[in-house]
């Protein structure tokens, strides 16, 4: 019987060989224009940004309840301090009244042990066990009026709603978000920065800002750079401040950054 001839394991490694070469061909020559790249840009290139609030929250309520007041809808203003959630308080106002009761009795039993002892009719034990439980009850009274007071939610700044996230007269649950809201006074450009371009921006740096929805550019100061370079992307996130008249920007809107000033 005629034996076949071995199998060849060198093959593979010559055909191979080639492929390698090439891969490594094109990623030289990549580097090579992404090297080029770089060194034409300028001040000028655009950065693409995106609008948001400086300040925007979700507020929830803090004790579980039936929403009896939701006075502000999609795109309502509001100021700071305006009341924009009321949970039905009546069974923690109850509590209140009661606990201002067993206050007050409390008070009043300490005073009169007070006298009594003044008059050496009750120990000294007696006096300070009613002064404690006195002290006792002001201390339930006020967690009471704590918990009370959390039926109402009230705007931590002005603004507006973006979004209700529950509706009038919903049972929500203690920590259920309801009203997402922003301050769209205050609007900051959020953008990513080459790597390499680090050296060539620092915060109260003045660029220009050219907002795609509206065609309008707008002055704006970079106020935060990121702590860290994506080792990935090779890429900083940084933000801009708007400055001047911001009126017709809403969040959300995108634009373009570029960092020679005017």
């Amino acid at each position: 019987m005629t034996r076949g001839r071995p199998l060849r394991r060198a093959e593979p490694v010559r055909i191979l060989a080639p492929c390698l070469a090439a891969v490594a061909l094109v990623l030289v020559g990549a580097s090579g224009v992404w090297a080029q790249s770089g060194a034409r840009e300028t001040a000028d290139t655009p950065l693409p940004a995106q609008l948001v609030a400086a300040r925007q929250t979700v507020l929830s309520v803090e004790i579980a309840g039936r929403i009896d007041r939701l006075p502000v809808r999609l795109g309502d203003r509001f100021a700071e301090g305006d009341v924009l959630i009321g949970i039905d308080c009546a069974i923690h106002d109850a509590r209140v009244d009661e606990a201002r009761a067993a206050s007050h009795a409390a008070d009043t039993a300490s005073a009169v042990h007070r006298r009594l002892r003044d008059l050496n009719s009750a120990s000294t034990l007696e006096t300070e066990l009613a002064v404690a439980e006195a002290a006792q009850a002001r201390a339930k009274l006020q967690s009471a009026r704590t918990v009370a007071a959390k039926c109402a939610v009230a705007a931590p700044f002005a603004g507006r709603v973006v979004k209700r996230l529950a509706r009038p007269h919903e049972y929500v649950k203690a920590g259920q978000p309801v009203l997402d809201i922003l301050d769209d006074r205050a609007l900051e450009a959020e953008f990513i920065l080459p790597s390499h371009w680090v050296d060539r921006v620092a915060i109260g740096q003045r660029v220009r800002l050219t907002v795609d929805e509206t065609g309008r550019t707008h002055p704006a100061t970079i106020t935060r750079l990121g702590a860290r370079v994506d080792p990935v992307s090779h890429s900083l996130d940084a933000v801009a401040t708007v400055e001047g008249e911001t009126g017709g920007l809403l969040a959300g809107m995108t634009g373009r950054i570029r960092l020679g000033a005017e």
